[in-house]
């Protein structure tokens, strides 16, 4: 896909919140029917942080955009995005808007989302066509994090380096690598198995406060009007 698409948009970085948690859940969420709380509440259930991906200079993107589906879809709720001078993008009719249920974090350079990673306590692991393992033993891993190359040069030596090891999803036919998107979603399946939601309450009341700013049309105004500028 075309980066110059009508489709297409940078990522944008995460915006405050136009008040605390609380009061913009006590605000919005009686304008929700019961059934959309019902699902928000399942959503926040099942979100985790253990395990998180890591986009290391892709380019194209419909591969970012399906990347991002499958981490909102398997409960993921963070994503580092490594971008150097080039922002990556998303298709929007792809994504169907999921990357703002997602925390989307931007790092300049692979070396820095490694050392934010391991100060966060996550062993990262490199997809790679000779790795080390297999995706069946990703679940044993308690802080994970996944890290997915460029489409055409794959993973850098960098991200090698400083890694903690590879891994590589087994293939029986000719072909001998996955689109990236494809491998992500396989990886994101098999490392959430047997895997619960992990947010305490004060994260999931800020999660629910970001997703109702999202659920709820004109949220913001809204606010504004009951609280006042933040």
């Amino acid at each position: 896909m075309r980066r110059d698409d009508p489709q297409v948009q940078a990522v944008k970085p995460l915006s405050p919140l136009p008040a605390n948690a609380d009061a913009v859940v006590a605000t919005l969420e009686p304008l929700l029917t019961d059934e959309r709380r019902a699902r928000i509440d399942a959503v926040l259930a099942g979100r985790t942080r253990a395990v998180t991906v890591v986009l290391d200079g892709l380019i194209d993107p419909h591969n970012v955009s399906a990347v991002l589906r499958s981490a909102d879809a398997f409960g993921v709720q963070r994503v580092h995005l490594v971008e150097g001078d080039t922002r990556m993008r998303v298709a929007r009719r792809i994504t169907q808007g999921c990357e703002r249920w997602l925390e989307v974090m931007h790092h300049p350079s692979i070396t820095a989302c490694l050392r934010w990673l391991h100060e966060h306590g996550y062993r990262v692991l490199v997809a790679s066509a000779d790795g080390e393992t297999g995706p069946e033993t990703l679940p044993d891993v308690p802080r994970l994090a996944i890290v997915f190359g460029n489409e055409h040069a794959g993973a850098s030596h960098a991200a090698r380096e400083g890694a903690d090891g590879t891994y590589a999803i087994p293939m029986r036919g000719f072909v001998d690598s996955l689109n990236v998107s494809v491998a992500a979603a396989i990886t994101l399946q098999q490392a959430m198995r047997g895997r619960e939601g992990d947010l305490d309450a004060h994260d999931r009341q800020q999660l629910r406060a970001r997703f109702l700013l999202t659920a709820v049309p004109r949220a913001r105004e809204i606010i504004a009007a009951a609280l006042g500028p933040a």
